[in-house]
C-alpha cells in the first residue's frame, strides 16, 4: 500500500470538499401550478380582467393569463393584471360577472395559469 504525502492528503480533501453532498443533488425546488386563494371584488377591473399579487404570479408562473375554478364546478378566464403590494393569496376580479353566477365576495378558489384556448371573463364550465 502506497501512503499519501501531508501535501497529497490535504491536496485531495480540497478536492473532496468540492463534491456536493447526495442530498444537495437530489433536493428540487417544487414548482406549484396552482394554489387555493380568496376572491375579492373589484369594481374597477373589466369583467375579462384579474389582479394578482406579483409574488404569487410569479410563484405560479403566470403572465397573461389566468384560470380560477369555484368550487371545482365553475371556471373562468382572465387577463391577468400583475401588480406589487397586494394582499398575498388574494385574486380581485369584476364583481357584476362572479354575483351573475352566483360567487360571494371572499369566495376560496383555485388558482392557475391558463393553457389557451377560450375567451376571457366567460364561464368555461359548469357541473
Amino acid at each position: 500500500m502506497v501512503e499519501e504525502s501531508p501535501q497529497e492528503k490535504r491536496d485531495l480533501e480540497k478536492l473532496l470538499s468540492l463534491i456536493p453532498p447526495a442530498s444537495a443533488l437530489k433536493s428540487r425546488k417544487r414548482h406549484l401550478t396552482e394554489k387555493r386563494i380568496r376572491i375579492r371584488y373589484d369594481d374597477s377591473l373589466d369583467e375579462e380582467e384579474a389582479k394578482i399579487p406579483k409574488s404569487l404570479a410569479d410563484e405560479l408562473g403566470i403572465k397573461e393569463y389566468l384560470e380560477i375554478v369555484v368550487a371545482g364546478r365553475k371556471r373562468f378566464v382572465f387577463r391577468a393584471i400583475v401588480e406589487e403590494g397586494l394582499e398575498e393569496n388574494r385574486v380581485y376580479i369584476n364583481p357584476d360577472l362572479m354575483e351573475e353566477h352566483g360567487i360571494a365576495d371572499n369566495s376560496i378558489a383555485t388558482v392557475r395559469p391558463h393553457r389557451g384556448g377560450e375567451e376571457l371573463g366567460v364561464l368555461l364550465e359548469e357541473s
